[in-house]
């Protein structure tokens, strides 16, 4: 028996080691996956971020061996870069998009925010004339009503587009820069902060350069504080819709058809460039009374779903305005109909 087992020994052997090749092939990770088995070496070894911090410190006087220091307890973040690529081969999907946003419960919680939160709401409305609905349905699009708030630390997620994200590296090299202003306007330590995967903080996600330039002081206690005050929130949005151009009393999105070819329409972009009247004139019908606002410029939105029709809008200037937040059709779309609820379901409760 010791013998037979010793002859076999090499075929075995031989077997063995070919199925753990083949399995090995067979398992092969993309490049992310296989960055996250490794730890990364620290951002400040980086060339690019010894420049970075040389010129804060020239520009903003920072202490360049304190967030030296800083930057050393930070590294790439493999979950980061995973989370801000889009999905190989996805098409784009109105029907799941909105099924996220659009549901009962969002609806039901976004009625109990607007019972809590009236006050502030109704200030808000009567200082920069954005109605609630709309300031509560992008709160909770964006974290569910200040529940789900992210839970990646925002300075290793900045760096870590900032340094390792070439596509948009410059952009998120700026929000670094403001984030590390905003830090220390705060007097609060830069690894202190959550929030999203790109870096978008608090209750209304905004992103630092936002903070920085359009936060408020709602409640009154000295400071804008978006992650643990609700007021100090809903005053932020307002406000930052009301600088983007929010236009009150004014429609938003109007339902449409189109006879022929919308990919010209559609393409001239999301910011309204032609007048409904010339819109109408090139095949495109809103599905609603629109005589008063024959002058108003619109855009051609389009909302598609793999084997759907194509859901068409009009979006007019406020529409636009809602992307400002975030420059995504079936985002803003998402906001107005989640406000449109809203409103409906606040009216007839009262």
């Amino acid at each position: 028996m010791p013998a037979r087992r010793e002859t076999g020994g090499g075929k075995t052997v031989l077997k063995c080691l070919l199925v753990a090749a083949f399995l090995g092939l067979a398992s092969i990770s993309p490049p992310w996956a296989q960055a996250a088995e490794k730890t990364p070496p620290a951002f400040v070894d980086a060339p690019a971020v010894r420049e970075f911090i040389a010129e804060m410190r020239d520009r903003h006087g920072f202490d360049a061996e304190r967030l030296a220091r800083q930057f050393a307890a930070i590294r790439a973040n493999p979950r980061v870069l995973q989370a801000i690529r889009p999905a190989p081969e996805q098409q784009r999907s109105w029907q799941r998009y909105r099924a996220r946003f659009l549901n009962e419960r969002r609806l039901a919680h976004g009625l109990l925010f607007r019972r809590e939160h009236g006050a502030a709401l109704a200030r808000a409305e009567a200082i920069y004339n954005v109605p609630p609905e709309i300031i509560v349905a992008i709160i909770g699009v964006e974290t569910e009503y200040g529940r789900n708030m992210g839970r990646f630390n925002v300075f290793e997620a900045l760096a870590t587009l900032a340094f390792d994200y070439p596509p948009r590296a410059e952009y998120f090299r700026r929000e670094l820069e403001q984030f590390l202003l905003m830090a220390r306007e705060n007097d609060t330590p830069p690894l202190a902060y959550k929030g999203s995967y790109a870096g978008a903080i608090g209750i209304p996600q905004f992103m630092p350069n936002s903070q920085r330039h359009h936060a408020v002081d709602f409640d009154g206690d000295g400071r804008a504080d978006l992650i643990g005050s609700f007021a100090d929130a809903i005053g932020s949005v307002a406000h930052f819709l009301h600088v983007h151009g929010w236009r009150p009393g004014q429609p938003v999105a109007l339902p449409a058809s189109v006879a022929g070819d919308a990919g010209a329409l559609v393409a001239l972009g999301i910011k309204p460039s032609l007048s409904l009247r010339e819109m109408t004139d090139r095949g495109v019908l809103p599905l609603a009374d629109t005589v008063r606002l024959a002058d108003e410029p619109v855009a051609l939105i389009d909302l598609p779903s793999p084997g759907q029709p194509t859901e068409y809008w009009l979006g007019f200037d406020n529409f636009h305005v809602i992307t400002r937040y975030n420059r995504s059709s079936f985002y803003a779309m998402s906001v107005f109909l989640l406000a449109e609820a809203l409103r409906e379901a606040w009216e007839r409760e009262r």
